[in-house]
């Protein structure tokens, strides 16, 4: 098996969520780390398993980031990492998987199926051997324990309960 770790500064990692049901925020991760084990470029017997700092949280706004961090949302004092460990992958095609897994979040686990489009393998100047995905899925914040909302004096909501989570993904071979 090859042993792959995340290249930080070639990857990112972000989620999308409703706001007043209008429009969509994006909001990152900063730090973050991942590992990968997989045989030649197979992935239907690799292993993943990421982890993402909450305090590190990003939506360009320090007093959403901040209401994040809280206990209303992520409680990143009480629960300081979101961890991801993979399952199982299912070829759908040359290079689309189905990757199932459990999700930790704010001491909620529950299993999701993840797409990935796994861009292939390829050598960079430097001679390091990279690896590229992107991943993409949707989830419910509310599985997890995020639960926190207001609703607008019309009568709608200011956070949409599903989640779309967007990773682009370069690992590097060890």
């Amino acid at each position: 098996m090859n042993q792959w770790i995340i290249d930080n500064t070639h990857s990112e990692v972000q989620f999308k969520a409703r706001h007043l049901v209008i429009s969509t925020v994006t909001g990152q991760f900063t730090e973050f780390e991942a590992r990968l084990e997989m045989e030649g470029n197979d992935l239907e017997n690799a292993r993943a398993w990421f982890s993402a700092e909450v305090s590190s949280i990003s939506t360009n706004n320090s007093d959403r980031d901040n209401h994040l961090r809280s206990g209303d949302f992520f409680d990143a004092q009480n629960h300081p990492r979101i961890v991801f460990e993979s399952t199982g992958f299912t070829r759908k095609s040359d290079s689309q998987y189905l990757m199932k897994g459990h999700l930790t979040m704010k001491g909620h686990t529950e299993e999701v199926v993840l797409d990935v489009d796994f861009g292939g393998i390829m050598v960079d100047p430097y001679g390091n051997t990279k690896a590229g995905f992107e991943i993409t899925g949707k989830i419910s914040r509310r599985d997890f324990g995020l639960n926190w909302n207001a609703v607008t004096e019309a009568g709608g909501v200011v956070v949409g309960d599903e989640i779309r989570l967007v990773l682009n993904i370069q690992m590097v071979r060890k």
